[in-house]
């Protein structure tokens, strides 16, 4: 994703106009328009793209990182929802309960990463990830213990 792209989405994603964005980082209303167009991208200084990410609440480093184009992308979003959501939901579940279900749900995921070490890979088809537990899941272990 283009630096023009990013700075136009993330001031949507903020709800501000051009206007509001030229006013509170300290430059025109028709500066903030030409840098999302592409007009002046060029001449777009280091300094007015700190106030710019400062506006937006983002670092240098996630502007100019991938992370932030994950943003964008609704594909991402939505499985990061649905993932956020499945762990919420056994989050809530009794332990006992929640233990059951993660210690299926490792023996289908164990299952699914030797089927696929014996397939021979298609061009299209992501690898299955090693099992690492996320964050929540020893959150949830060590309150239940």
């Amino acid at each position: 994703m283009d630096l023009v792209l990013k700075l136009r989405e993330l001031r949507r994603m903020r709800g501000l106009t051009q206007k509001a964005v030229g006013r509170l980082a300290g430059v025109g209303e028709k500066t903030v328009s030409s840098f999302e167009t592409g007009e002046r991208i060029g001449s777009l200084k280091i300094s007015q793209l700190r106030r710019l990410l400062a506006l937006y609440g983002v670092t240098e480093e996630e502007f100019f990182s991938r992370k932030l184009e994950q943003l964008f992308d609704p594909d991402a979003v939505a499985q990061q929802s649905r993932e956020e959501a499945l762990l919420a939901g056994l989050e809530a579940l009794p332990a006992a309960m929640r233990d059951a279900l993660l210690e299926r749900f490792e023996l289908m995921l164990n299952a699914a990463q030797l089927a696929a070490a014996s397939t021979p890979p298609h061009r299209n088809t992501p690898p299955v990830p090693s099992i690492a537990r996320p964050a929540a899941y020893a959150r949830m272990h060590a309150s239940a213990a």
